[in-house]
């Protein structure tokens, strides 16, 4: 098992940027491939951005691309999400998640693809 501890969440004001890191521990090797979810309240979890294990692929959603950027350092084993120009409705609790036994180049995108889980990290948007 892979434990995930996230950082870097707060409070920002609406065209601000904040960095989300999520440390991994417990022996995690480097065949793991890493994504951040969000969930908003009243709403479900939802895909925001993944990592292949390598770092060569990335995938986002339509509504954070171009704005995030997820990237990973392999030494340290943390993955980051950098947020820019932020809107209210990027507000939500921001989860980390690993895949582990990963031996391909993928990305992940499912809940379900995911075997280990953060707490979340709370970024608050005001407008």
């Amino acid at each position: 098992q892979v434990q995930l501890v996230e950082s870097g969440g707060g409070l920002v004001q609406a065209g601000g940027s904040l960095r989300l890191s999520c440390a991994a521990s417990g022996r995690p090797s480097t065949n793991v491939a890493m994504g951040w979810f969000r969930q908003a309240p009243g709403q479900e979890r939802e895909f925001v951005a993944a990592i292949s294990r390598s770092g060569s692929s990335t995938s986002y959603s339509d509504s954070v691309a171009g704005r995030f950027t997820i990237s990973g350092d392999i030494a340290k084993n943390t993955v980051y999400l950098q947020m820019n120009s932020l809107k209210p409705e990027d507000t939500a609790v921001y989860y980390c998640a690993a895949r582990r036994f990963t031996f391909n180049m993928n990305v992940y995108s499912r809940e379900s693809d995911y075997n280990d889980w953060g707490q979340g990290t709370q970024v608050t948007v005001s407008s």
